[in-house]
Order: C-alpha cells, then sequence, then structure tokens
C-alpha cells in the first residue's frame, strides 16, 4: 500500500467512510505536529455554538469556539498568523502558529487587535500515538493533502469544507458532495 510522508502543516480529511464516529465524521484537520512520538492536530471545520466570550467573560472577543478534536475538550488551544504580536507561538508550518503567551493574546483580544481570520480558538484537540495516524491513512481513514492555503486557511475552511473537498475530487467522492450528513437520512 502507498505510504504518505506526514509533515505538520499538512490537511488531514476524513475519509466518507467515516460515519460513527461523532469526532471525525466529515472532518478536515491541521495536523499541527507530527514525530515518531505521535501526531496532534486540531479539526478546522466543526464550529461549536460558543464564542470566546462565552468561555471566558472578561474577555471581550465574540471569535468562535471549534471542536478541535476529542482529547482534552476541558482545555482552550489555539492557532493563529500573527507571531509578530504573540510571543512563544510554536510555528507549524508556511505562517501558521500554534499557541502563545496567553496574557498578551487575552491583551489584544480585549483591544480588538487580532482579526478572527488570523485566529482560531479550539476545545480540545485530536491526538494520535506513535504510527497510529499512519496506520488509520493505509486502512483508509484520511486523505492526505498540502495545505496550499498555507496562512490563509483559517479564512478557507469553514464548516462546508468538508463537502468542497469531496467535490474537487470528483468520481465516487461525488456522490457525498450531495449527501446528507447521516446517509440514513436519505
Amino acid at each position: 500500500m502507498h505510504k504518505t510522508i506526514l509533515e505538520k502543516g499538512m490537511l488531514l480529511v476524513a475519509e466518507p467512510s467515516i460515519i460513527g464516529d461523532m469526532s471525525f465524521h466529515r472532518s478536515v484537520i491541521l495536523l499541527a505536529e507530527h514525530s515518531t512520538s505521535g501526531s496532534v492536530g486540531f479539526i478546522l471545520n466543526k464550529p461549536l455554538a460558543y464564542t470566546l466570550n462565552d468561555l471566558i467573560p472578561e474577555i471581550n472577543a465574540f471569535h468562535t469556539i471549534y471542536n478541535g478534536g476529542p482529547v482534552e475538550q476541558d482545555n482552550l488551544y489555539f492557532m493563529h498568523t500573527i507571531p509578530e504580536l504573540i510571543p512563544e507561538s510554536i510555528e507549524i508550518s508556511n505562517g501558521i502558529y500554534w499557541g502563545g503567551d496567553f496574557e498578551i493574546t487575552k491583551d489584544l483580544l480585549q483591544r480588538s487587535m487580532i482579526p478572527k481570520e488570523k485566529i482560531r480558538f479550539f476545545l480540545g484537540y485530536s491526538g494520535w500515538d506513535a504510527h497510529q495516524i499512519q496506520e488509520e491513512i493505509e486502512s483508509e481513514t484520511w486523505l492526505v493533502y498540502d495545505n496550499k492555503y498555507e496562512n490563509k486557511i483559517f479564512e478557507q475552511v469553514t464548516s462546508g469544507f468538508w463537502k468542497k473537498k469531496m467535490k474537487e475530487l470528483g468520481g465516487s467522492y461525488l456522490l457525498w458532495y450531495n449527501a446528507p450528513p447521516d446517509p440514513n437520512l436519505n
């Protein structure tokens, strides 16, 4: 079977066959870390019904919170494209950064200095043990793509992004483009 060389910064797009998994069904994940000890990513296309202000009332910012994945869903994480404003950020790739000084981030948000398209907040993350993600790719759970959007990814990936990828793939994937999230409703 063909092996895909994974690197942080790549996109994982859930195969349509992931139907019963509520976390990953129709998910698009940005891989934030990948090494021999494991992988970490964040689901980009699953907005929750919360804003930052709902979770941290002292921050007067209404950025949407996304479901980052099933691990540690009681923790807030963020990715951004503004390392010049948020020190201690870790570069993922192509101008996308993970985390950083949250006190400075809170202050910038409070002063409306971080536009929504420059930062994305997540409850939880997606994590895999060493070699687990490769096994899932080989069993055709995930499609792997380079992030051609680079640091404009937050402007591109919305709740309809998974369907857009199915349409781009064409062929048998076109069936999934118009299918309801639960095929039993079809």
